[in-house]
């Protein structure tokens, strides 16, 4: 049974007035902006204490999802794991404060181990945050308002898979658009697939598209925009592979089945590329590098080049200056060249890795699962600039906004940088 918005209490109404010492860069969506990781922040240390965090805010419950931004409030989710029960929280930026939290009754259900009930990351714009939560009898989107009021609630139908939820909502102009690709990995296709964008307004559908049914994906879409032409979204899956979206009516407007397994990482658009990562807890881990058909053609995609082994399972691939960085699950980090595949280094830095990384200047950084930040030169050579405890195991990914970088560990949220 899950509380509907009207039932669902508050744990705080009184919002506090806030700070204006955090400048206004958005962190938006899973990754910041259109997913890439990357922020031109040069305020990020690479080596720190907690003597020099600007605040360390313990939180209620657990979760492995993102904090996002919009001026100067956080919005992040958490869970308690004995009921199940997701929080919303947002936060004061400048100091951490608590400004309010809200409390979502599920019943208790099966996940992975390694998994949250609070893993999805939120979707903010100037005026709602954007969450989605997923139970066997009840896949949910919905949205608050920045004060924590009731918007909108949408039921999506139930969720069928091996490991619970775990993929995150994006904003595309007037829509809010979710994955909802789903199956157990050993037994008979059981669930009804979908991708689906809803009015952000509204919460109305504006189109859903159904899918084949064979594994849970998890991967967050971001979009691709041919010069001169309409956007496409980007979707990764096991069942499609890598397919181009309509956002405007759903429709597929192409695909190329070149991944074969499980699809947890993100897509990412660089050097006219498309990238997606494919892989198991078992190993087979793969990237594709497709370049899409010219817009207006009636060409096809092509599988450019492919990685294996080397390409990460549950981290999202990274790209800057013509560079894509391979993030492993294993903690081994490879430079590519991002047009041709060429390799440029490929070292272990140690630890195991459920995070993305992000980019904040020319630097790049992880978490691992045992909470030490790793950070690496974002650039043709390899070079280790720091590696930093943060006290507390972690499977999130960072964000950076206004100049600062908030770390997620299981139930803490930490800010670091901007001075």
């Amino acid at each position: 049974m899950i509380d509907r918005p009207g039932l669902w209490s508050w744990s705080s109404v009184l919002l506090l007035a806030l700070s204006t010492g955090v400048g206004a860069q958005e962190w938006t969506r899973f990754r910041g902006p259109n997913g890439t990781g990357l922020s031109d922040a040069t305020t990020i240390p690479t080596r720190w204490t907690e003597k020099d965090f600007n605040w360390k805010v313990e939180l209620p419950g657990v979760g492995h999802s993102s904090p996002v931004l919009w001026g100067d409030r956080i919005f992040l989710t958490s869970a308690f794991e004995d009921t199940a029960t997701r929080i919303v929280l947002c936060l004061d930026a400048a100091d951490g404060k608590i400004l309010w939290q809200r409390q979502f009754r599920f019943t208790l259900h099966g996940k992975h181990k390694f998994n949250s009930f609070a893993s999805s990351t939120p979707a903010v714009d100037e005026e709602r945050v954007y969450l989605t939560w997923s139970a066997p009898e009840e896949y949910t989107l919905l949205a608050l308002d920045h004060e924590g009021n009731d918007v909108w609630y949408a039921d999506l139908g139930p969720f069928v898979g091996d490991h619970s939820g775990g993929t995150s909502p994006m904003v595309y102009e007037d829509l809010v658009v979710l994955g909802g690709d789903q199956g157990l990995s050993n037994g008979p296709p059981d669930a009804d697939s979908f991708l689906v964008a809803v009015d952000r307004r509204t919460g109305q559908r504006r189109w859903q598209t159904g899918r084949r049914t064979e594994n849970a994906a998890y991967s967050t879409p971001c979009v691709y925009q041919p010069d001169g032409q309409p956007a496409q979204l980007i979707f990764n899956s096991g069942a499609h592979g890598i397919s181009g979206i309509d956002p405007r009516t759903g429709e597929t407007m192409w695909e190329l089945d070149v991944l074969d397994k499980r699809s947890v990482s993100s897509p990412i658009v660089t050097a006219g590329l498309v990238f997606g990562t494919t892989g198991s807890g078992g190993g087979g881990h793969y990237l594709a590098a497709v370049r899409p058909p010219a817009p207006g053609s009636d060409g096809k995609p092509e599988l450019v080049y492919g990685v294996p082994d080397l390409a990460p399972y549950v981290p999202t691939l990274i790209a800057k200056d013509g560079l894509v960085f391979l993030w492993h699950d294993k903690g081994k980090v490879t430079c590519l060249r991002a047009a041709t595949g060429d390799e440029l280094w490929s070292e272990r830095v140690g630890g195991n890795f459920s995070g993305s990384p992000v980019i904040a200047g020319d630097r790049l950084y992880a978490i691992a699962e045992n909470g030490t930040v790793v950070v690496l030169a974002a650039g043709e050579k390899f070079e280790l600039l720091g590696r930093n405890p943060l006290g507390e195991d972690s499977r999130s990914t960072p964000a950076v906004a206004g100049g600062r970088m908030y770390l997620r560990t299981l139930s803490h949220l930490i800010s670091v940088g901007g001075k």
